[in-house]
């Protein structure tokens, strides 16, 4: 018979794997369709998912670093890795949130761009410049380890904003997945934003993690507001904007 303990070990893991599976490209474990329920009571486990990410990217830098391709090539070649393994699903977040705040005149009108799978020039624009930073901000580390504690800590800290957005932000849309995702369990906000602090301590050290700290405080509250301004709450690709500027303000803290 399975203790009140095992039941709370087995849903632990299958809100993990669910975590995992929605956040990259991994596939195990996982025999039922994922549902926007099962996403929202995941939404702890994101941090985790990151902390995979990151360290993705820190073994594919070091490979390079030891292949005599340090600097830009390297750098290049570990944001490569972390967008292959997560298929870009943040990158085109980031991309459909800019061209439709950019190039809406109302809240439907973003909205519809928001959702066309076509790429327009104020998403390629931000695109590129989130490549930019992010593969500069490594070239300027240089050696793997603070690298790899920096990708570690981006990935990670940066996955736990988006729980909190869930719970803050309304879904701008009555359908969608952030919609059937609904807000995330309180308890599961808070423990996504404990792992986030304790990731960016642990890997940027006292000083560096809390002032990651305060910009990604920053940073989440600007997403929040424009946001708000724009469309009324937050959708799938608001969080996933919301990640890579996350991302880019922890690696640039972390210079």
């Amino acid at each position: 018979m399975m203790t009140i303990d095992q039941a709370w070990v087995t849903e632990r893991g299958r809100e993990l794997k669910a975590g995992i599976l929605f956040l990259t490209r991994l596939r195990y474990g996982m025999s039922e369709p994922l549902d926007g329920s099962a996403i929202g009571k995941a939404a702890w486990a994101f941090p985790v998912a990151g902390i995979l990410v990151g360290i993705v990217g820190a073994v594919v830098y070091w490979l390079a670093y030891h292949l005599g391709l340090a600097g830009w090539p390297g750098a290049a070649l570990a944001i490569a890795a972390t967008m292959t393994l997560t298929g870009c699903l943040h990158e085109d977040g980031l991309a459909d949130t800019i061209d439709g705040f950019g190039g809406g005149a109302s809240r439907e009108q973003k909205l519809a761009i928001m959702r066309d799978s076509r790429i327009g020039t104020f998403g390629v624009c931000a695109l590129a410049i989130a490549i930019l930073l992010r593969v500069s901000a490594l070239a300027l580390l240089g050696l793997p380890g603070p690298v790899a504690a920096a990708l570690i800590a981006a990935h990670g800290a940066g996955r736990a904003v988006m729980p909190v957005l869930m719970a803050l932000l309304p879904p701008a849309r009555s359908d969608g997945l952030s919609a059937s995702a609904g807000r995330p369990p309180l308890g599961g906000v808070a423990a996504a934003a404990v792992l986030g602090v304790v990731i960016l301590i642990l890997c940027l050290g006292l000083g560096h993690g809390l002032a990651a700290l305060i910009a990604l405080a920053i940073a989440a509250a600007l997403v929040c507001w424009l946001s708000l301004q724009q469309i009324g709450g937050q959708t799938g690709d608001v969080l996933g904007a919301a990640e890579q500027v996350s991302e880019i303000v922890i690696l640039l803290v972390a210079i």
